[in-house]
């Protein structure tokens, strides 16, 4: 199956290991093929995984750019042994998250890794509402 994605100027895509940047116009690509692709809103940086439900996103998201889970497994266990003892209400997010790793469907599992995010948002702003008002992301 072919998968069409349209590209706004200057959008990065990344393919397999390969970053992609569109140039000035907008573009559109069929994709063929099994490699991992990640639209730039969808990548985590280092550097943005400043929560603990983000940093599990990023884990995710290596294992399934890398396609190694075992290389990952250890820092994402920690990570969600951490969050459910903080946050026990994340624990259906992250059952959801391991069983789709479990089952190699590493795209769904970063799929619900953002629906962990948005839920530790709504944990934070019920911590203290007001302080993330101003804040977008």
């Amino acid at each position: 199956m072919t998968l069409k994605v349209e590209l706004k100027p200057g959008e990065r895509i990344i393919i397999g290991e390969s970053m992609i940047t569109n140039d000035d116009q907008r573009t559109r690509l069929y994709i063929e093929g099994n490699a991992p692709i990640l639209r730039e809103k969808d990548i985590l940086t280092v550097e943005s995984a400043d929560t603990p439900a983000k940093r599990i996103y990023l884990a995710v998201q290596l294992m399934y750019l890398s396609r190694e889970v075992t290389k990952f497994q250890d820092n994402y266990f920690a990570l969600i042994q951490d969050i459910m003892q903080a946050a026990p209400s994340t624990i259906p997010f992250v059952t959801k998250i391991s069983n789709h790793i479990i089952a190699d469907q590493l795209y769904k599992a970063l799929k619900e890794a953002r629906a962990l995010i948005e839920h530790e948002k709504k944990i934070f702003a019920a911590l203290n509402p007001g302080a993330m008002a101003g804040e977008e992301k």
